[in-house]
This record gives structure tokens, sequence and C-alpha cells, in this order.
């Protein structure tokens, strides 16, 4: 009832966050968000993501490359800090036209390592009253380690910006971007007009990359972490899943857009992760009407109102044993309320970037359990922290039995 409706982000909460990602689609409401959702829509379409296919699979095989040279089997491994590394290279590869590798690139770990520090720091101050003063909170320890983190982010964002600017200086590269039928997310930015015919803002284009340079690299690593977690701890699934995945790529040497349709059993046992370990565990809306539920109970306009949705995830009324690893819940056949499974949210605001991030959660999953069992380490199960990404306390540690 809540997020059909077209409330705005709650801005008490959300706008902690605006000095690091500022008011991008994150965090814009109104008018201006829905111009620019619309202006960004087109780099989510079909025609950009089936050849950035090619390119996650890539990213991914960097990585597995960097997991063979290891012993991952007598020796676990602390997956997130990889997957993290390999979906922001995947992002800056597909969004923002950058060559290279970010995975064997060390500066890169500085960039990482600063969203680390962000998602913790921003979701302390959500919780602490004291904090809500931003003087106060710019005097505190963790308001300047805030505001040192959200420079080394934007340091990284701004050289993005600033290196697809230098290569549009080139004619050749300009030529072959205007002969594009579609844009990718920087180039339409770069190239954005508004109503009045003004280009973007520079606040408001870095504002988008500072968003999705995060959406698009940190909840897609927390969502392969989590579920490289479960088929490791449930083998029978993860078996069944690599037959499948075999079936159609054979040795994996060629993965297309037409493949990530063909594996209904792996989309099924993703889709059961996402649902027991949800990317984004909370989410909030500021009520601009008030707002009655069946049961009679009402809430007034101004409210915040927050949504769990790793409490939706586990309601038993929805999810009968809802802490079992069952993906039989998302067969064909089955059925649910069409808000009872939110990984990406929901309504009109759900995740423009759903579809990206499911094509990379496929390519990971289908390439990694070719090359690799994935094995729990007893000896370190995983803590579950709520942050403002779902995580682990101490991080998530497996063991890698190399297949080849």
């Amino acid at each position: 009832m809540i997020l059909g409706r077209s409330d705005p982000k709650a801005s008490g909460i959300y706008g902690l966050f605006a000095p690091w990602i500022g008011y991008g689609l994150l965090l814009l409401n109104g008018k201006k968000w829905f111009q620019h959702r619309r202006m960004l829509t087109p780099a989510f379409h079909y025609d950009i993501l089936k050849p950035y296919v090619r390119i996650m699979a890539d990213s991914v095989n960097t990585m597995l490359d960097r997991w063979e040279k290891l012993d991952g089997e007598n020796c676990p491994l602390e997956i997130f800090h990889y997957i993290s590394s390999m979906t922001l290279d995947t992002v800056m590869k597909c969004a923002f036209s950058h060559q290279g590798s970010v995975q064997l690139d060390e500066n890169s770990r500085s960039y990482t390592k600063a969203v680390e520090d962000l998602n913790s720091l921003a979701f302390f101050r959500m919780r602490s009253a004291f904090y809500e003063n931003n003087t106060i909170y710019k005097m505190s320890s963790d308001g300047r380690w805030f505001y040192r983190a959200c420079q080394l982010a934007h340091e990284h964002t701004d050289g993005v910006i600033k290196m697809r600017k230098a290569q549009l200086q080139n004619e050749e590269e300009l030529e072959r971007v205007k002969k594009k039928r579609r844009l990718d997310f920087l180039d339409i930015l770069l190239f954005a007009k508004m109503e009045d015919g003004s280009s973007l803002s520079d606040e408001d284009l870095r504002a988008e990359v500072d968003t999705f340079m995060f959406e698009g690299h940190d909840t897609t690593a927390s969502g392969i972490s989590w579920i490289f977690y479960a088929l490791a701890t449930h083998p029978e699934y993860q078996q069944r899943c690599r037959e499948e995945v075999q079936s159609i790529l054979g040795d994996g040497t060629s993965v297309t857009w037409d493949h990530l349709d063909q594996m209904p059993y792996t989309t099924m046992c993703i889709k059961e992760a996402l649902r027991l370990y949800p990317p984004v565990p909370i989410v909030s809306r500021e009520l601009n009407t008030p707002i009655t539920f069946p049961d009679g109970r009402s809430l007034p306009k101004g409210i915040t109102v927050a949504i769990s949705i790793y409490g939706l995830h586990h309601n038993p009324s929805l999810w009968p044993n809802p802490k079992e690893f069952d993906p039989s819940r998302f067969a064909p056949d089955s059925s649910r309320h069409s808000y009872a499974f939110l990984p990406f949210s929901g309504g009109a605001r759900n995740c423009i970037g759903k579809q990206f991030a499911m094509n990379e959660l496929k390519v990971a999953v289908a390439l990694t359990l070719l090359r690799f069992e994935l094995l729990p380490d007893p000896t370190r199960v995983p803590v579950l922290i709520q942050r403002l990404v779902l995580k682990s306390k101490d991080g998530i540690y497996l063991r890698l039995k190399k297949l080849r």
C-alpha cells in the first residue's frame, strides 16, 4: 500500500547520504526525480544491456582467474572483497566506458574501502539522535571520517567523468557515440538536455554518477556474495545449478544474453537467496497524504515509514518455513503477492538497474559454478549485520575447490 503510492523518500533519513551521493535518482523527489528517471531509463534498454553480458563475463573471469592462483580449498577466502572489486570493474566498463581492469588496479581499492566506510558511518548516523545536527556531526570523529571518505569517493567519480569528457574530445570517438541508437549511462548524462534546453549541471551529473557507482556495485556485490554462501551451504542445489549451466554453456567460453533466459533452476536459486538475504534490507518513505490500512489502523501525513524488506522476506504468513532455503518457491507455476518479494524495492521508485543487476548475478553464478565448487567454512559462519546494504560482520568466507 505504501510502495505503490507516490510518497517521496524520507528526507530525514536519505538526506544524510547527500554529502556522499548527492541528489541523484536515489534522493530526488517530485518533478526533478521524474525528469531524471525518464532521462536515464533508456540506459537500461535491452539493446544496451545485451552487449554488457560479454563485459560482465570478462570481469567475472578476471576474478575467477585471481581465485585460481590461490589455495582457496585449504585456505578459506573472504569473497566479498573480490566480488566488490569485480562488480565495480563491471559497472565502470558498462556504464562509464572505462578501459582496463579495475580489479588489477590497486588504486581502485581506495574507492571500495571508502564505500565500505560510508556504508557503516551513514548507517550509524541514522541511528544516533545526537548526530542529527550537521554541525555536531562534522566536529565528531565519525563526521570527520565520513567527509574524508566522501572526498575519496568523489575523487574517484570526478576522475571517471573527466576521463570520459577527454575521450569525447576525440572527434572519431564523438562521431561514433553520436551514431549510436542508444547511449550508455554516462554518455546520456553528458549529452542530456533539460526541458529548458540547458545541459545537466555539474552537480546533478556527479550526483547521478555517485549514485549509480554505489548502487551499481555495492548492492550487487552483496547479492552475489550471499548467493554464493547460500549455494555453498546447500550443495545439492549448487550441483543441480552447475549441471544446468553446463548443459547450456559447456565450458563457458562464451556466454550471451540469450543464455540468461535458459537457466530457470539457477534463476530460482538466485531469487531464493535474494529472498533470504535481500541486498537492501530496509527502505523508507515520508507519507505525503494520510493512509488507512485494511485493519482500520491509520498513519498521518508527514510521518516517516520504514519498510523492512528483510522482515517481509522472512514473514511466515507469506513464506512458510521462511528460514529454509527452498528454490521451489520460485518455480514457474508458483504464485505470490506482487509485493511479497522485493529485492529491488517496488512501485514507481523501484531499482532502475534491476535487469542489469539480475544479468550480472546470473553471469557470476554460472561462470563461477563451472570453475569452482563452493564450500562453507564451518569455523567462520557469517553474522548478518544490517547496514545500508546487507553485510556480514566479519566478511563471508568460503572454500573454493577447483573443478578444472
